[in-house]
């Protein structure tokens, strides 16, 4: 921190050492501002890496005093919130370092389910809790929870045991954010009490009024996202500059009364309204990006007005770009960043002379008919449509990995009717009084109501979305550079040659090296960092097998929702050709119905019961399903596929006992150099099974072949025999379990094991998702790329 004081000490004083010469004084004033930012950004991550949970603090009872600081999500059933600690407390002694914010979940016993007390901002409690650092999955193009834990100022999450509520209201006079968070909490409770218990679109209109987001269910941001509307169900930057814009307005007509004006001109009254106007709703709204920039914006405009400036643009835009990142140097790693500000800069880049941009000329708008009027505007607006859509196609491709088809159609009427109808009356039905405010509430849900049934028509269409994959650096590149051909201003009939160039340049983005990455006889294994449960994804030159689905968590959330997607989609896969399942379980199967609504599946093995449901439901979308059993055989793209596991005279009838371990589909995949088992769950009596089948016959196909290895039942003490590893001799090993799951898996006893026989023990809370690549050519030894290695990132791509 020292030396990066000290180098902007030094190009300061080189800067007003060549004041007079432009050049050498611009030179020096961007490495100043480049280094001053540099170490603002350190001092920012020093901050927050100085308030993490100590490691012997971790899954230990502690008692802690704070309050709650911003809206909860869930209900009494359920929720989560961020608790600032003010005292810690371990086996009675006061704790001197801790966190100052931590993320609390509450959650009633899953034995004995009941109602948890209501959890309000401002409250001040007493918890008994069990913490841990920040840590989430991490795998490629998925969410990554300890970079948003991060970003926002989380040292530790963690359980609620037991509470008791100290104070039910402890917000101070000069705490402005905690207050506006209790503001945000009577707006909720208000919404939910004046709409109707069973109205479905409750959730968006809370986010429409106050950026609250998490009532809106799965099904909805589907539609939502596929009809390229999902901006405006949210607190975007048009809905603050309507707010900014009725302020100034209403500031206006109170001021142009008697002799105020020569006090303070109208114009310089209406800007400070609107800036205060926009500044508070931004609060309301949760202090959302989009917000936040065009609050700034506001606020330079007024500030210019008030100082006699007449600012560019681009100027405007620039300033604000540097307030968001002053006071939030992580606000770059979050899409709402790149979109916000990626459309505006769009916009005033294409628009400029928008009098002149469709060819009419600048000076003779005010003589033209109103019919020719609105017919420019209408096509100025079309235009505006186009240039935000092509702009933002590098990056939504890169955050999202899908384009709308049939956004510019949604849009063209959700953008007037949720802005100008719905938000308007959502805001109004949630600060008039509850008499007025009922029936904007309920207007605007109809409104939403019938615009969500003409935009699921729409999602239904077969080509209303294009999927693709994550684009790399380059294709962005190259796409960035057509999208300012394309969108640049002047008019369009003119240049439209080049301008197609443009668009044709951003095609590049629709490039997927991985498809051809992988040459017969070889394969990639991506064992996904998926908690406490299994999910591997096995791709050969121009086939996919997926074995296993992952857990679930809860009744609407799973790991193919939160992880095995996400990944696919990001990889640019929409087609499995083989689903595998171990075994019954809901850590192996818990993803399965997801997948199967948004995977297309050519076919299932698994070792399931006859009545399990994924069977019907395999079965209702003319899915070919078999059992899984010994002998099964297979070659994909010259790479063998056999199963070893469980018998082959197995009946698969329902399981009485509940523990199907000892029938998991145990599968290796093997090429000339390599062998890659996958066990699942199976224990002591099934690797015993295995151990006999494993005939030296059968042993001297894998002599040779770098054997990897799958820890049985993540790694648990009932299996892993000493009898299946000395046949075997597995070269690496390695395991897929949740970070301090409480069933303790891997058993320590397992992990001596491995490493008593020499054998390389990797396991997925430590690597983060595990990417083997197998090659034909260049010996066996294999070296995977790791997600996470000794707490450090690697740059996220796969390896040649």
């Amino acid at each position: 921190m020292q030396s990066c004081l000290m180098s902007s000490i030094f190009c300061m004083v080189l800067w007003l050492l060549n004041r007079q010469s432009k050049v050498y004084g611009r030179v020096a004033l961007v490495i100043l501002v480049f280094i001053l930012g540099f170490a603002w950004n350190a001092r920012y991550a020093e901050n927050r890496l100085n308030h993490m949970l100590a490691s012997d603090l971790e899954g230990i009872d502690l008692m802690i005093e704070g309050r709650v600081v911003a809206l909860p999500q869930g209900n009494t059933s359920g929720a989560k919130f961020a608790f600032e600690v003010d005292d810690a407390i371990s086996h009675g002694e006061l704790i001197g370092h801790f966190p100052q914010q931590i993320y609390l979940s509450w959650q009633p016993p899953w034995r004995n389910p009941q109602d948890i007390p209501a959890v309000i901002p401002g409250q001040r409690w007493k918890f008994k809790v069990k913490l841990k650092r920040p840590y989430g999955s991490l795998n490629p193009h998925t969410f990554d929870f300890e970079r948003w834990s991060f970003h926002q100022a989380f040292g530790a999450s963690g359980s609620v045991r037991s509470g008791e509520l100290l104070i039910e209201k402890d917000i101070g006079l000069t705490e402005f954010a905690l207050a506006m968070e209790y503001q945000r909490w009577k707006l909720r409770n208000k919404i939910k009490r004046l709409l109707p218990v069973d109205a479905r679109y409750g959730g968006v209109i809370a986010a429409l009024v106050m950026g609250d987001q998490n009532a809106i269910d799965q099904a909805d941001w589907r539609v939502f996202n596929i009809t390229g509307i999902g901006h405006l169900i949210s607190i975007s930057g048009l809905h603050v500059t309507m707010l900014a814009g009725l302020g100034a307005g209403v500031a206006s007509f109170l001021w142009r009364r008697k002799t105020l004006p020569l006090i303070i001109p109208v114009s310089k009254v209406a800007a400070v309204a609107g800036f205060l106007t926009a500044f508070i709703y931004a609060w309301l709204a949760g202090f959302q990006i989009p917000a936040q920039r065009t609050m700034y914006m506001v606020g330079v405009v007024a500030f210019a007005l008030w100082s006699g400036r007449n600012p560019r643009s681009f100027d405007i835009w620039w300033w604000a770009l540097a307030f968001v990142l002053l006071i939030d140097p992580m606000a770059a790693y979050t899409p709402g960043f790149w979109l916000s500000f990626g459309a505006v800069a769009a916009i005033l880049y294409a628009m400029k002379d928008s009098g002149g941009l469709l060819g009419i000329p600048t000076g003779i708008e005010l003589e033209m008919r109103w019919t020719d009027r609105i017919k420019q505007a209408l096509l100025e607006a079309c235009r505006v449509q186009a240039v935000v859509t092509i702009a933002l196609l590098p990056l939504t491709l890169y955050w999202f990995y899908q384009v709308s088809i049939v956004s510019p159609l949604a849009n063209a009427f959700a953008i007037p009717l949720v802005s100008y109808v719905v938000t308007p009356l959502a805001i109004s039905g949630a600060l008039l009084p509850e008499f007025i405010g009922k029936y904007c509430l309920l207007i605007a849900h109809v409104s939403i109501e019938y615009l969500a049934a003409a935009l699921s028509g729409m999602a239904d269409w077969p080509w209303s979305v294009a999927l693709s994959h994550q684009p790399h650096w380059w294709a962005l590149a190259i796409a960035v550079i057509g999208v300012v051909i394309a969108i640049r201003p002047g008019s369009i009939i003119d240049s439209w040659k080049s301008r197609l160039l443009g668009l044709a340049l951003t095609s590049a983005l629709l490039i997927n090296p991985f498809e051809t990455s992988i040459t017969p006889g070889s394969f990639r294994a991506s064992v996904l960092d998926i908690g406490q449960g299994t999910a591997v994804l096995i791709e050969t030159t121009h086939k996919k097998l997926l074995y296993d689905t992952g857990p679930t968590q809860g009744k609407k959330d799973n790991a193919g929702q939160r992880i095995i997607l996400p990944f696919l989609r990001g990889r640019g896969i929409d087609q499995v050709d083989r689903m595998v399942i171990s075994h019954s379980d809901s850590d192996h199967i818990g993803g399965a119905a997801t997948l199967l609504k948004e995977i297309r599946f050519e076919s299932m093995i698994g070792s399931l019961p006859s009545t399990n449901p994924l069977l019907t439901n395999l079965s209702s979308r003319k899915i070919p399903s078999i059992p899984c059993r010994y002998g099964q055989y297979w070659v994909w793209d010259e790479v063998e596929f056999y199963i070893w596991h469980p018998h082959a005279e197995t009946l698969f009838t329902p399981i009485q006992d509940g523990k199907p371990n000892e029938m998991s589909c145990v599968l290796e995949v093997r090429t000339q150099t390599t062998s890659f088992w996958l066990t699942g769950d199976v224990e002591k009596q099934g690797e015993a099974d295995i151990s006999s089948r494993l005939t030296q016959e059968n042993l001297s196909a894998l002599q040779n072949k770098e054997l990897i290895f799958m820890a049985p039942h993540h790694g648990s003490k009932t299996s892993s025999s000493i009898e299946l590893l000395n046949k075997l001799k597995p070269d690496q090993a390695f395991a897929q379990n949740g970070y301090r799951n409480r069933y303790g898996h891997p058993h320590p006893t397992v992990t001596a094991r491995y490493e008593g026989l020499g054998i390389p023990f990797y396991q997925t809370p430590q690597t983060g998702a595990q990417i083997w690549t197998f090659h034909t050519q260049g010996g066996k030894v294999v070296d995977p790329v790791f997600w996470r290695y000794s707490g450090k990132r690697l740059w996220h791509r796969f390896p040649d």
